[in-house]
């Protein structure tokens, strides 16, 4: 579907103001650009995998709205007209910067793809990692090679906590091991499982779109057919998925996740793991570490290693 995108070139102040006036006009949902930081929190909530570098922060941005292209031109022109009026009216207690509308056309292919202009290829401790749409062949000497499209699931291996979690495996899979990846996503951690040398990998998570993402990830890395084990459901709740992956029988569960998720999760993971298992956690930023090794010590598991990478954390536990 094709789409007319309107920008409003605009202040960091006025961004909010303007997002109001547009709501109030009908028009739902915009993009707003701007140069200020995330805080922690904010980054925790988005889980964001992939986060630019940006510029200074110089106090400009820009709000964008989208119309249907196929709609009649004039009703989207007095829809503009009424816009800057909005924009006028503003200008009389807020500083909207130069308040100009400019337009471009768009579909809706490019907000799925836009974002792989950020997500090159990269190692961590001999694992090199690499977007599938990337050519060029990777040289040096690594133990393997992963190829990643994660399409509209989280996981490319970039976010700090993806990497705390590959790392923890390379130190405790053993050797036909047997995983759970719960929340398992784009499935690189499955995947990464895999290739170290596990023997069973199953995985979990409450969003469809990822098991598309999770097959075509084991498919492009020469691992068809292994995921068949991966399933749809939230493991907290769902007692008939809780018996679907299995009670007793992992050497190892991963949980790559946000610290509130891990919380509640925390206390069904024994179920699932043999005497001696490994649960390794991460998702959880800085300020939620307490909170998250309570909780484990209150499920039983003995807490191994605490790693931080930035302001996210990795927590490590065994079950004696």
């Amino acid at each position: 579907m094709k789409w007319k995108k309107y920008t409003i070139l605009t202040t960091t102040a006025a961004e909010d103001f303007i997002s109001s006036a547009l709501a109030d006009l009908g028009i739902e949902g915009v993009q707003i650009e701007d140069n200020i930081p995330l805080s922690a929190a904010d980054q925790e909530r988005l889980f964001i995998d992939i986060l630019p570098e940006l510029p200074p922060d110089e106090g400009t941005a820009s709000v964008s709205f989208f119309l249907d292209a196929g709609e009649d031109p004039k009703q989207q022109a007095a829809l503009l007209d009424q816009v800057q009026e909005e924009l006028e009216g503003l200008r009389r207690f807020v500083d909207i910067g130069e308040g100009t509308i400019s337009s471009d056309e768009t579909e809706d292919k490019d907000w799925i793809n836009n974002w792989k202009q950020y997500f090159k290829g990269f190692a961590i401790d001999g694992i090199y990692i690499k977007p599938t749409w990337e050519e060029e062949p990777v040289t040096g000497a690594y133990s393997c090679v992963i190829e990643i499209d994660p399409g509209t699931s989280f996981g490319t291996g970039k976010h700090e906590t993806t990497q705390l979690c590959i790392r923890q495996l390379q130190k405790y899979l053993k050797p036909q091991g047997s995983v759970l990846d719960v929340g398992c996503g784009s499935g690189i951690l499955s995947i990464v499982s895999l290739k170290l040398g596990a023997g069973i990998v199953k995985g979990t998570d409450v969003d469809p779109v990822c098991m598309d993402a999770v097959r075509e990830n084991m498919e492009v890395n020469g691992l068809a057919g292994r995921e068949e084990g991966f399933y749809v459901g939230n493991l907290i709740e769902d007692t008939s998925l809780q018996e679907q992956v299995g009670r007793n029988c992992y050497d190892l569960v991963v949980a790559n996740i946000l610290a509130d998720i891990i919380i509640p999760l925390t206390p069904v993971i024994p179920a699932h793991l043999k005497k001696g298992g490994i649960y390794i956690t991460s998702g959880i930023i800085d300020f939620k570490e307490e909170p998250v090794k309570e909780a484990l010590e209150a499920a039983g598991l003995e807490i191994l290693e605490i790693n931080h990478q930035g302001e996210w954390v990795c927590i490590t536990a065994r079950k004696n």
